[in-house]
């Protein structure tokens, strides 16, 4: 399409395939916190490692994005999102035959793989596809990914208790992997005929680059608060006396909020080239929602808004604002890349930290409180994005 034309109904098509992978995303790990509870008395996991069950894909998340910006030139975006598409589904099924803690665990890595694959590709095939909609178009692949977290985090356990087997719980979202790819596959010839453009600069070359690294390290601190959520909330509030299902709940709520703002705040930021406001704004919430599970854990419901809303409004604005970097599509592509490369690499290792911590203290209070720190200095992070100076940004 062209920037200045409408959707047309082949678009919407293509939208609701990106929309429909963007699903299939995150239940690998958003099943993990509510199911936590019933796994560990069988596999005997600690909190430290049950955390790798989170970390190690988005460690494969961060790792596998290098390699799928060039996997993406050689083979195609079509081919390289089917076949990661294909893992991810053989990952998830795989969970159903798990007899130990080693099998989710390499489930896990897989899963990440596949991720990395989808999340590398997708953002140049929208740039390339969506012109100036582009931002409002990753706006909702990515609210939709926060989407099929929020679904996973809802019904998991409720699905573990009607199934009477966390495995099913698991291992069922196979289904939604395979209903995506049957609306991939009919997007082969819309996808395969898209150029093969090569950026002048690889997913690496950005490292020589300060402008790229305080992306990186932005969106990674935020993708920090995202996982640490996913992982522990549910497991924080069982421990204040809330049930499985009513914790697993609170993070669907939490997520939910997160689709809601990442619908709402990329169409506020969008209305001018400056996203800073928006920025500050959601930061503030970020940091009012982790200070107050320390402060009053039982007003969850109020807190839980609060995170998902700033969190959900700053996962996609932290991409967006990568995008704005950069006026060619191949060189954006390249530039998201290695801010979510790094981003994630760096996003893995908060749930390990925040499990060994919990280990050690006993609560999740320390954890809470230096993401509200984390908060606050992403706040004057923030305030450097400034487009008047980011054609200055990478000469």
């Amino acid at each position: 399409m062209t920037e200045t034309s409408k959707f047309t109904a082949k678009t919407w098509i293509l939208i609701l395939s990106l929309v429909l992978l963007a699903l299939t995303l995150r239940p690998s790990m958003a099943s993990i916190g509510p199911l936590l509870p019933l796994m560990q008395p069988e596999l005997h996991l600690s909190f430290t490692q049950a955390s790798l069950l989170t970390m190690l894909p988005v460690l494969a998340m961060g790792l596998g994005i290098f390699f799928a910006h060039q996997l993406a030139i050689w083979f195609g975006s079509y081919q390289v999102v089917f076949w990661a598409s294909i893992a991810i589904a053989a990952a998830t099924a795989q969970r159903y035959w798990a007899v130990g803690a080693l099998d989710l665990t390499l489930s896990a890595i897989v899963a990440g793989l596949g991720i990395a694959m989808v999340q590398a590709v997708v953002p140049g095939v929208i740039k390339q596809k969506f012109g100036t909609k582009a931002p409002l178009v990753m706006g909702w692949y990515i609210s939709a990914i926060i989407a099929g977290a929020a679904l996973t985090a809802s019904l998991a356990a409720f699905w573990a208790d009607w199934a009477q087997s966390w495995r099913v719980a698991l291992s069922g979202w196979v289904v939604l992997s395979v209903v995506a790819l049957l609306l991939w596959f009919s997007q082969k010839n819309a996808i395969e005929n898209l150029p093969v453009v090569q950026s002048p600069q690889k997913p690496l070359g950005f490292a020589n680059y300060g402008r790229a690294w305080t992306l990186a390290m932005f969106f990674g601190l935020v993708t920090c608060a995202f996982t640490c959520v996913l992982a522990w909330l549910p497991a924080y509030y069982v421990e204040q006396g809330w049930s499985e299902q009513k914790s697993g709940l609170l993070l669907g709520l939490l997520l939910c909020m997160e689709v809601v703002s990442g619908f709402i705040s990329p169409w506020l930021a969008s209305r001018k080239a400056d996203r800073r406001a928006v920025l500050l704004v959601l930061l503030v919430l970020m940091a009012t929602g982790f200070s107050g599970l320390v402060i009053a854990p039982a007003l969850g419901l109020v807190w839980a808004s609060l995170l998902g809303l700033g969190i959900g409004g700053l996962f996609p604005l932290s991409l967006i604002v990568s995008m704005d970097h950069q006026h060619q599509p191949a060189s954006a592509a390249s530039l998201t890349a290695f801010v979510q490369g790094i981003g994630y690499t760096l996003a893995a290792f908060s749930p390990l930290i925040a499990g060994f911590i919990r280990d050690f203290s006993q609560s999740f209070s320390i954890s809470w409180l230096l993401l509200a720190a984390i908060a606050v200095l992403l706040m004057a992070m923030a305030t450097r994005f400034n487009p008047a100076f980011y054609s200055t940004k990478f000469q």
